[in-house]
């Protein structure tokens, strides 16, 4: 998977490439379509919600720029993979699913593959992120905002980043947003697919 799906198409971070080598993906797809954990493709977890493309994580876990010292929120843990990735490149990683089977199943995942006390996982309106825990260095969202979500850009520290999808639901840029003082500074986007992003400051559920 690194080194067909990732190396060999334009993600560079080796950091990224490292973590994504380390964290064992077919712990967090259902059992049976564990023969199918590490094809190039997203896969229906339940619920209407899928684990992500391995390309498109590493592409957002890439575009935050991680360092290891970041305080992280991880927004849609849907089957907890993502958040595994990114403890893996940060500090601390906080992760809002809105769908309490899908947090309560991540949850266990995230335990199964060794991650207890590494990320910590909420349950609630992601669009809002989590305000009581803000300021975030780096904001990844794993679905699609029909615009950027003001909440969770809110809950960034300046200069801290926030990937996430925008645009209709069948297809979106994704977009790497820093907080400057003079207001939202997109950086680069390319086109992606994601389920949609369902709350308040997303689409409606």
């Amino acid at each position: 998977m690194v080194e067909h799906q990732l190396r060999n198409r334009d993600v560079e971070d080796e950091r990224v490439l490292d973590a994504m080598e380390r964290v064992p993906r077919h712990v967090f797809v259902p059992e049976k379509l564990t023969a199918r954990a590490y094809d190039d493709a997203a896969l229906p977890i339940g619920s209407g919600q899928t684990i992500s493309q391995p390309y498109m994580v590493a592409r957002i876990c890439e575009a935050l720029s991680l360092h290891g010292s970041e305080r992280v929120l991880d927004v849609g843990t849907g089957s907890g993979y993502q958040a595994a990735v990114l403890a893996e490149l940060a500090r601390e990683v906080h992760t809002i699913e809105r769908l309490p089977e899908l947090a309560e199943a991540a949850r266990g995942r995230l335990e199964s593959a060794g991650y207890r006390g590494r990320v910590h996982v909420h349950i609630g309106d992601g669009t809002l992120g989590l305000p009581e825990q803000a300021p975030f260095d780096a904001i990844a969202v794993a679905a699609a905002a029909p615009e950027l979500p003001a909440s969770l850009y809110e809950q960034l520290q300046l200069r801290g980043r926030l990937v996430v999808p925008v645009g209709k639901r069948h297809g979106q840029q994704l977009q790497v947003i820093i907080r400057s003082p003079e207001g939202p500074a997109i950086v680069r986007s390319v086109s992606c697919r994601f389920v949609p992003l369902l709350g308040e400051e997303g689409f409606a559920v």
